[in-house]
């Protein structure tokens, strides 16, 4: 597996269901691409690509993702920066369900995920500086209101979902909580591909507003948010490309 940068190629998406709803990439091919972990399906629209991280033809939970295959079929396919699209809960008042976050560090230490099984692992990770500021220069170029900048990503192993005791432990720390993109920012920074995740929150995590959290209850607010978060990706893809 490379350990230097891809070269400077195509855009890749990482997302779920609600951005396989915009056209461009509800209508893009899909192809299979080996890897040594496991056979990926990649949509390729124009000037970039799409990987539905729970899956095409059925459900995937978050601590089933091959994350492994997902981050090499990318590199083999061309993937010079990887912008995530994460569904999280918000453990701030401060950001209520409909913010759309861009964190800037992750938490994570029970993760042992990488290519590699020697030396090579011992590397620092994170969310790609850089990469975030392009990607900021161009939400301001487009006259979108802007996210909500920085802040950290816990990741929690799911799939249930966290206990208010859970959450009062990080809340001190933490200012999201997903499944999957602190798995995914480490081994992209393993192949030297820039990776920045845009966090929609779907929901405030269990016990910070209201009822425990429901499927039922997390699944309607994620709908309620799926056509602003689209129409937001649609427009940094076209300036981005």
């Amino acid at each position: 597996m490379a350990t230097k940068g891809a070269p400077q190629g195509a855009l890749a998406l990482i997302g779920g269901s609600g951005l396989r709803e915009a056209e461009r990439f509800r209508s893009a091919p899909v192809r299979r691409v080996a890897t040594p972990y496991g056979e990926v399906e990649l949509s390729h629209f124009a000037g970039g690509l799409f990987l539905q991280r729970h899956g095409v033809a059925h459900y995937v939970p978050p601590h089933r993702v091959n994350h492994k295959a997902h981050l090499a079929a990318l590199e083999h396919a061309g993937a010079g920066r990887i912008l995530a699209v994460a569904s999280v809960g918000s453990l701030r008042p401060e950001l209520p369900p409909g913010t759309l976050v861009m964190p800037d560090d992750f938490f994570a230490p029970h993760l042992g995920i990488s290519f590699f099984d020697d030396a090579r692992g011992h590397r620092t990770a994170g969310f790609d500086r850089e990469w975030r500021d392009t990607l900021l220069e161009a939400w301001r170029r487009s006259g979108m209101p802007l996210p909500h900048v920085g802040g950290v990503y816990w990741q929690s192993v799911g799939p249930r979902f966290e206990t208010p005791a859970e959450i009062r432990f990080h809340q001190p720390h933490c200012h999201l909580v997903g499944m999957t993109a602190a798995s995914e920012a480490i081994l992209a920074g393993e192949l030297g591909i820039p990776y920045a995740v845009i966090a929609m929150v779907d929901n405030f995590a269990n016990g910070i507003d209201g009822p425990p959290l429901e499927l039922t209850t997390f699944k309607a607010l994620a709908r309620r948010n799926e056509a602003r978060l689209v129409q937001t990706i649609e427009t940094l893809v076209d300036l981005l490309r």
